[in-house]
């Protein structure tokens, strides 16, 4: 039974919060921080939110996060996927800039709280395992792909829209002729800085002397220089009269207190956005925090992680946010920077808060193409191709899920891309669990061992068939088994028993039973006595409660030697 910690996880950590961990947590939130203010307005701008939007949505949701979720370096945030997910949900029912665009994010944050919310209490976290890890790199992949060919249009300082890579790449060749120089060379000064300040800034301050702790500081601070050195450029050359867009004018003070829509209408056209942004966030969070938590031998909840997120979420929908999630680098940096406890998240907030109320002032000539060097240089590190290549040489099925995943996401928007590795997932596991492997088996010589005669040199008897089924038996399976037996012992005179070997089954339902009577009624009117060997207990609990037993023209033996050595001869 649960109690009260269980649910308020910042009551176990909480009773044991030190000294050390305090510094521990403060260091890692100046890092995280720092981080954290470029990406959070980038990441409002991939929404199509304005920038404080992203600011808010860092404060009062990691403050929730930290007294409900289960993980110690988990950050909350705003995420690239998430955005761009948002940005597909949103802007199909309002304008961009609207009053309607930003209530409609705030709802969007709500339902997804809510549903997160709901999933925990009902303990639903097994329901992310529909995702398999092919589909989720696969979408994520495709995502990272239209995330930077979206932001291609502020690197070139033109308007270029659409939500899939055709409209995008279309929007952007018709618009090069109104291509601004001085936004490219911007732009594309940043996106290289950035890049080399991932791979090159830290090598080379430690061949300055620079400890290894300061170095990595100074290197996570990247964007914030990237971000102080073209701010200043537009604002001391004037290059806003140039053409150079700017992030403006943002409002200045903490997170204000807002509302969702609860109109019906609205929640019919965003419930589907939100639970797939739901189930999607969740995946990513929860593989990032059972990683770190790994690490340290600690151990995370999945059905609280549904709690803490929703909370997270509703926040964000009180407090002029977005949705948000846990996000990878975020929760990589907090966790190499040393936080201790989800008390980091907390400082962080501060700092995030602290900037809101101090700094929004000096971003005011903030080039756009800096924020979207930030996204392309962060999104660029999700593209995985090369998972291609790998489902590819192990499963020609697991192929077909990315390959199609990847496309629908491109050709169809994100929306339709996750259905649809959602829907070819389960698709592809019925079709592989429809047709069973099955395995005619017989005994090693010297032991006790049954092993398939096919790839081992085994004793059998022509009046003794062995079946070992190598999957529990269910509807879309059941017509199988009664044909692959109905081809197997038709043209074999000399059988005179058949057996079941069910070690590899965990669940019979009522199609497959009824398969089952079918199959020993067959059977018996050939003169063939059906058997099974090595059923689970479940199993024959279940088999207990009908009177398939009473029926059965064979016996059921504890194992299969048992069998063997009833029946041989």
């Amino acid at each position: 039974m649960k109690t009260l910690r269980d649910y308020f996880p910042i009551l176990t950590w909480g009773r044991h919060y030190g000294r050390q961990s305090l510094s521990d947590d403060l260091l890692a939130a100046v890092i995280v921080t720092i981080m954290l203010i470029p990406q959070s307005l980038a990441y409002a701008l991939l929404a199509g939110l304005p920038p404080e939007a992203g600011l808010y949505a860092s404060i009062v949701p990691i403050i929730l996060y930290a007294v409900f979720g289960t993980s110690r370096a988990l950050a909350v945030g705003p995420v690239a996927v998430v955005s761009l997910m948002t940005a597909a949900a949103i802007g199909a029912i309002a304008e961009q800039g609207s009053m309607g665009y930003g209530v409609a994010a705030l709802t969007l944050a709500f339902l997804s709280g809510a549903i997160l919310i709901l999933m925990g209490v009902l303990r639903l976290g097994f329901i992310a395992n529909f995702l398999s890890h092919p589909v989720i790199a696969g979408f994520i992949t495709a995502s990272g792909i239209l995330i930077a060919t979206s932001q291609a249009s502020h690197i070139l300082g033109v308007s270029a829209g659409g939500h899939t890579l055709p409209e995008m790449l279309t929007a952007l060749i018709r618009a090069l002729p109104q291509v601004n120089w001085i936004t490219l060379v911007i732009g594309l000064s940043a996106t290289g800085f950035l890049f080399w300040v991932r791979r090159g800034l830290k090598p080379l301050l430690r061949r300055m002397g620079i400890g290894a702790r300061a170095a990595d500081i100074v290197t996570k601070a990247g964007p914030v220089l990237a971000v102080v050195a073209t701010t200043v450029a537009v604002w001391g050359l004037g290059l806003d009269a140039q053409g150079v867009r700017i992030v403006g004018a943002v409002p200045q003070g903490l997170p204000p207190l807002t509302l969702p829509s609860f109109s019906p209408d609205l929640i019919g056209l965003l419930i589907v956005p939100a639970a797939l942004i739901s189930i999607i966030g969740f995946v990513e969070s929860v593989s990032v925090a059972q990683t770190l938590a790994a690490k340290r031998r600690q151990r995370i909840d999945p059905d609280q992680e549904l709690i803490g997120l929703g909370a997270a979420n509703m926040g964000a929908a009180f407090t002029g946010g977005m949705p948000v999630t846990g996000g990878f680098a975020r929760s990589v940096v907090n966790f190499d920077a040393g936080a201790a406890t989800a008390a980091a998240g907390a400082f962080t907030a501060v700092g995030l808060a602290v900037a809101a109320i101090a700094l929004t002032p000096l971003i005011f000539y903030l080039p756009i193409a800096t924020l979207a060097a930030t996204i392309i240089v962060a999104v660029l590190s999700l593209v995985d191709l090369g998972i291609l290549r790998r489902a590819w040489a192990y499963s020609r099925a697991d192929f077909l899920a990315v390959a199609a995943t990847i496309l629908a996401t491109l050709v169809m928007g994100v929306e339709v891309g996750v259905s649809t590795g959602v829907i070819l997932s389960v698709a592809l596991h019925l079709y592989k669990t429809s047709r069973p492997h099955v395995a005619e088996v017989g005994l090693v010589p010297g032991t006790q061992h049954f092993r398939n005669i096919l790839r081992h040199e085994v004793q059998t008897d022509p009046a003794v068939l062995t079946l070992r089924i190598d999957e529990s038996l269910y509807f879309a399976n059941a017509r199988f088994l009664e044909d692959y037996l109905a081809d197997r012992v038709t043209p074999d005179c000399d059988l005179r028993h058949v057996i079941l070997m069910c070690s590899a089954v965990n669940e019979i339902d009522l199609s497959a039973l009824e398969s089952l009577e079918a199959i020993a009624h067959r059977l018996d009117t050939m003169g063939i006595a059906l058997h099974l060997s090595e059923v689970k207990g479940p199993v024959m609990d279940r088999l207990r409660g009908t009177d398939f037993l009473a029926h059965l023209t064979g016996r059921v033996f504890l194992s299969q030697h048992d069998a063997w050595q009833a029946l041989r001869g």
